[in-house]
């Protein structure tokens, strides 16, 4: 298998096992769809394959549902085997198809102890293995042939002792047949996103095919290739053919919404980016902790990423503004933040295979944030009843290992939020995983209720005063949330357009016999799971500092 220097690091891997006799079975998942820079084209996977990897190899064949059994190199070979002739006839069915492949290789091994010859080197691609023998086939007669057999192809005689090489292709090693995707003789071979200097050379090419995409000044390769780290190389080049036919030049404003369109639309829904032009001075309160996370964001920026957490836990009753306070942070650290979207599926193994999908994502993305809304019920737990076939433990685990990686600190910052911080596995947020915890409360005295509700109040045009509004006493509420402030701001304002009152006036309505949304019952156990999940006190108000010893009372 002689591959160029340039040769992508999967390849490599491959290259390197068989030829070292230490594997000869692959199983490729991840970005196996993409295309791949080779003699001055983009190719599919395959191609390269096989004009790359398997170039010095005699006879090529290939499977896959839609076209069927095929010999892309080397059928004058076939010519005194009697299954050539089956071959010539069409072999559509999945365990007809390994079988025959598999009785060529034994006609070969054959051959040779009757020193008849060197046997040819042979390959055999199946392409969407998952399909072929998928986890959610059961266990079956066929299925269970078709595993058999590929098991026998990656570690038994005759298969193992001949040049022969079998490569299996698959989304998502999760939706592969057990039996075959934990064959612990079959090296596992993960396909990533294209590296920087892939994109580069990429783009290179795509401007010279279609240079009304770049304009005049072509632009830096280089540049525009740093900025869609993360997009697969079939999503770039569609978009280069789309603003060449449109003649509309990508410009360096351009990018930042390229790469969020890409990176939506290759994920198939499964993640958003959370766009951002707020930063933390839109935050109202919480000095200490806004001065710390301004600080994480120096470090970050600065490259100092001994000091970066890898994960931060948000927590605080509901309406807080824990998303809103990500959106800040966003805006003030400026990289990527990406938010999960409901990965979980229906089907046996889609779950697993979706946050497969995502983590490879992540990973590729470089230096971002990843922000799980309602940590405690997306995460899963580590014992699960029989509900749910294990999948809630499947998926913490995959996440733990994630989110516990060491060589990811100051590449990929962890944001987990939710009310209920308590129902969050303790293996989940321990340092290491996550490492700081922020507590988010409502108000506790008036001042702060005036000028969180003044702030709300001003973005719907409603101007009034922080000594306006703390001229109301005791109809000025305690306790309140951004969420509750933001639908009296709401409601002032309807009253003010339908009513003709002025601002301070349609307020002050609006807060008399104010009826709290979260019954404070539920508010104060929500904050002092808050108070107790705190890593630094100085985070928390100094009224609310005796919650984390249960204690009770009047709050404020």
């Amino acid at each position: 298998m002689p591959l160029p220097s340039e040769a992508p690091g999967w390849a490599a891997e491959i290259a390197l096992a068989y030829e070292s006799t230490a594997q000869g079975q692959f199983i490729l998942s991840g970005n196996v769809h993409d295309r791949v820079p080779l003699n001055g084209a983009l190719v599919n996977l395959v191609r390269f394959i096989e004009t790359e990897l398997l170039s010095g190899f005699q006879v090529i064949f290939t499977f896959d549902l839609g076209n069927g059994l095929r010999v892309v190199r080397g059928a004058e070979l076939l010519g005194e085997w009697s299954g050539a002739r089956s071959l010539e006839q069409g072999v559509r069915q999945p365990l007809a198809a390994i079988e025959l492949v598999s009785s060529y290789l034994r006609y070969v091994a054959n051959l040779r102890a009757l020193r008849r010859g060197e046997p040819p080197h042979v390959a055999c691609l199946l392409r969407g293995a998952d399909e072929i023998v998928p986890a959610t086939g059961g266990w079956n007669y066929e299925f269970g042939g078709i595993a058999s057999l590929l098991r026998d192809w990656a570690s038994e005689a005759p298969f193992c002792d001949l040049p022969f090489v079998s490569l299996l292709i698959a989304d998502n090693l999760n939706d592969l047949h057990p039996s075959v995707a934990l064959n612990p003789r079959a090296a596992k071979i993960k396909v990533p996103l294209p590296s920087v200097e892939t994109l580069t050379t990429a783009l290179t090419l795509l401007k010279r095919d279609h240079p009304e995409a770049f304009g005049a000044a072509g632009g830096d390769d280089a540049r525009i290739a740093a900025a869609l780290t993360g997009v697969a190389v079939v999503a770039v080049e569609a978009m280069c053919k789309q603003r060449a036919h449109q003649r509309r030049p990508i410009q360096p404003a351009d990018l930042v919404g390229i790469k969020k369109e890409l990176v939506e639309r290759e994920s198939s829904g499964l993640i958003e980016f959370i766009e951002s032009k707020r930063t933390l001075a839109d935050y109202e309160g919480q000095e200490p902790l806004k001065a710390w996370l301004r600080q994480d964001a120096a470090l970050w920026h600065a490259g100092d990423i001994k000091a970066l957490p890898k994960g931060y836990l948000i927590c605080g009753p509901v309406g807080t503004g824990k998303t809103y306070l990500v959106e800040c942070l966003a805006g003030e650290v400026g990289v990527p933040v990406v938010k999960l979207k409901n990965f979980r599926d229906r089907w046996v193994g889609s779950s697993e295979g979706n946050l497969e999908k995502i983590i490879g994502l992540v990973r590729a993305l470089g230096r971002c944030m990843v922000f799980i809304d309602e940590a405690d019920q997306a995460l899963g737990r580590r014992n699960t009843d029989s509900s749910d076939s294990g999948l809630s433990g499947r998926l913490y685990a995959m996440i733990a290992q994630e989110m516990g990686d060491s060589t990811t600190r100051g590449r990929v910052i962890w944001i987990l939020a939710s009310s209920r911080p308590d129902l969050i596995e303790v293996d989940l947020k321990r340092p290491g995983r996550v490492d700081v915890k922020i507590p988010l409360f409502p108000t506790t005295k008036p001042d702060e209720s005036a000028r969180l509700l003044r702030a709300l109040c001003r973005r719907v045009g409603l101007d009034a005063s922080e000594e306006q509004l703390l001229r109301l006493g005791d109809k000025l509420p305690l306790l309140l949330t951004p969420g509750a402030a933001e639908a009296i701001a709401a409601k002032a304002y309807r009253i003010a357009r339908t009513q003709s009152l002025e601002p301070t006036a349609a307020i002050e309505a609006c807060v008399t016999d104010y009826q709290p949304p979260v019954p404070e019952d539920v508010l104060r156990f929500q904050m002092q799971l808050a108070v107790r999940e705190a890593t630094e006190l100085a985070f928390v108000p100094e009224p609310l500092r005796k919650l984390a010893d249960g204690a009770s009372g009047a709050l404020g």
